[in-house]
């Protein structure tokens, strides 16, 4: 059972997205995902006026007549959530964490898949795997969703459970076992998102929208990324907070990686040291950005302490454009 003050949060999390599912949201995801997916079918012999660019060379070469592909239309989408649950993720310098913020888009992600009928997934990652909830349908089933992704994101990290082997495919246990054993002193510190997509390549079979949601404190995973895009279609996320970007003259400080754990004492008063630091983010973020873009990977970016509906809407039309050029 959720403690009485944070089973509140969660009904508002949910009176609040829904709201905005219902009033904003609706119409921008049914334009851009629904019925966007298309199934390979089978293939048939070509004839006058079909497009050229559906011809199967394989079948056209070992046959000697040209063949198309043909596909049909899949009318229910399977949306999986794999939210970033990392310490890093905890920081927050206003009135919510990022670990907040990717908590409410995840909802409104939720409940704008459910919305439409279609599935909805999750999965709560850091150095490895934390919660996976299988992709289905319903109302109550988007609602077990922010439940836990909002319960989790609200436990003190030694109180979190461990893996119960019994809410898992068992065909699955051995290897999400290994990579909870990656590191159990201190298990949310770092974060893999390549554990996360490629439990995402085993657990998926057929192709599925994936929001990946993290601050992107992670290194080797692109290789990974490329190869889960070319299967699924995955957006990525990433949520920031303004003091990562801009620092404020508060004298000394000392400063812990959240990732890594290792401290160092700075002077945040020495204009040098936050130009330096700032240059170093907005290098990062780019170094992202053109990564994510290389790779054919969506990307949208969430402020932790401005809204989280105005982005996403963003991003919508954005794809939407670019979906009828």
């Amino acid at each position: 059972m959720l403690p009485a003050e944070l089973a509140r949060e969660v009904k508002r999390i949910q009176f609040v997205t829904g709201r905005q599912v219902a009033n904003v949201m609706a119409g921008a995801y049914l334009s851009v995902f629904k019925g966007r997916g298309m199934e390979f079918d089978e293939v048939r012999p070509y004839v006058p006026g079909d497009d050229v660019r559906t011809i199967d060379w394989n079948v056209t070469a070992r046959t000697g007549e040209p063949y198309v592909k043909r596909y049909v239309e899949e009318r229910e989408l399977t949306v999986m959530l794999l939210c970033d649950i990392s310490q890093s993720q905890d920081f927050g310098s206003g009135r919510r964490s990022k670990l907040e913020a990717a908590v409410e888009l995840c909802a409104l992600l939720a409940l704008s898949a459910v919305d439409n009928g279609d599935k909805v997934g999750l999965l709560l990652f850091h150095g490895g795997a934390d919660t996976y909830i299988p992709p289905r349908k319903g109302d109550k089933h988007a609602l077990r969703i922010i439940r836990e992704v909002f319960a989790r994101g609200h436990e003190p990290p030694q109180t979190r459970a461990r893996w119960n082997p019994a809410d898992l495919p068992r065909r699955l246990w051995a290897w999400f076992k290994k990579l909870d054993d990656v590191s159990r002193k201190d298990a949310r510190r770092s974060t893999s998102i390549a554990a996360a997509l490629e439990l995402c390549r085993k657990v998926l079979p057929r192709r599925a929208v994936v929001f990946l949601v993290s601050d992107f404190l992670d290194e080797g995973y692109l290789e990974v990324l490329r190869h889960a895009n070319r299967k699924h279609d995955v957006v990525a996320a990433l949520v920031t907070d303004p003091r990562e970007l801009e620092l404020a003259p508060a004298g000394l400080v000392t400063l812990e990686d959240a990732e890594t754990g290792r401290t160092r004492l700075v002077d945040t008063r020495s204009q040098a040291y936050r130009g330096r630091a700032a240059r170093d983010a907005e290098a990062r973020l780019e170094r992202l950005t053109e990564s994510l873009r290389a790779s054919g990977v969506d990307l949208m970016r969430i402020d932790a302490q401005g809204s989280v509906v105005d982005p996403l809407l963003r991003f919508f039309r954005e794809r939407e454009r670019r979906l009828h050029r």
